[in-house]
């Protein structure tokens, strides 16, 4: 039923974009079938491929090497709690400051390569995972922590069989927003360091006025946020079933 309503409003909105394309003045939108063949003619000559290999490198290294950074430091932060104190006012500050803003002092000390857009995309995915990961461990039952720990349970035993369990739905979404920040930093970091991958394709197509490449970039990119976001949500349902089995 869900896939039925979502094909319903996905045909809608291609009508629309459709309507929109008649509307207005050719040459300054591109209609459906435009975009089409230009992704045809763009897959044909490996531009659109080309770049969808460069940005995909960059945003899954710096994606993934956030997941694994913040949920170290997040669930740090939420086991010993004077470390936790000490940090979050600063992890806090860091989340609420524009990661733009670093861009010129990342490219001084990195260039304009790989290194530098990692950086970039880490920076943007990391905080959610952090604060979503210390939330979640601050979270923790603590009436079974001291059931387990009253048996004589070992520190060990107690974070991966009642804390990392407890802490996983905060941990899961906390992926999901960094994976979606990851792809919009993912463009930002190829805008503003050397113009690559498929932000540079968007910067070049929309510096000329090519409407329908244009159009077959973002779409492509809005394609890598849903199989990224779907796929996690996916991967959270079956990590989780044990919390639907519990209100069953």
């Amino acid at each position: 039923m869900i896939a039925l309503l979502r094909l319903g409003f996905l045909a809608g909105l291609v009508l629309l974009w459709w309507i929109a394309s008649v509307q207005v003045p050719r040459g300054l939108f591109a209609s459906p079938l435009e975009t089409m063949e230009a992704a045809g003619r763009m897959l044909a000559e490996d531009r659109l491929g080309a770049a969808l290999s460069a940005s995909l490198k960059i945003y899954a290294t710096g994606t993934l090497l956030a997941a694994a950074a913040g949920i170290a430091l997040g669930a740090a932060m939420g086991l010993w709690r004077p470390f936790g104190r000490t940090l979050d006012i600063f992890v806090y500050a860091l989340a609420a400051t524009p990661r733009v803003a670093f861009i010129p002092l990342i490219i001084t000390l990195l260039g304009l390569g790989f290194e530098a857009k990692t950086l970039i995309i880490f920076l943007g995915a990391v905080m959610p995972v952090i604060l979503n990961t210390y939330t979640g461990v601050l979270n923790t039952d603590r009436d079974l922590v001291e059931m387990a720990r009253a048996t004589g349970a070992s520190q060990g035993r107690i974070f991966w069989h009642i804390v990392l369990p407890g802490t996983l739905p905060f941990l899961l979404t906390g992926i999901r927003l960094g994976a979606t920040i990851g792809l919009i930093n993912t463009v930002v970091a190829e805008l503003y360091t050397a113009v690559t991958g498929l932000g540079g394709l968007l910067a070049l197509y929309g510096s000329r006025f090519q409407m329908a490449e244009y159009f077959v970039v973002v779409l492509t990119l809005s394609l890598i946020g849903v199989t990224v976001t779907e796929g996690l949500r996916l991967a959270e349902r079956r990590l989780t079933r044990w919390r639907a089995a519990e209100t069953v």
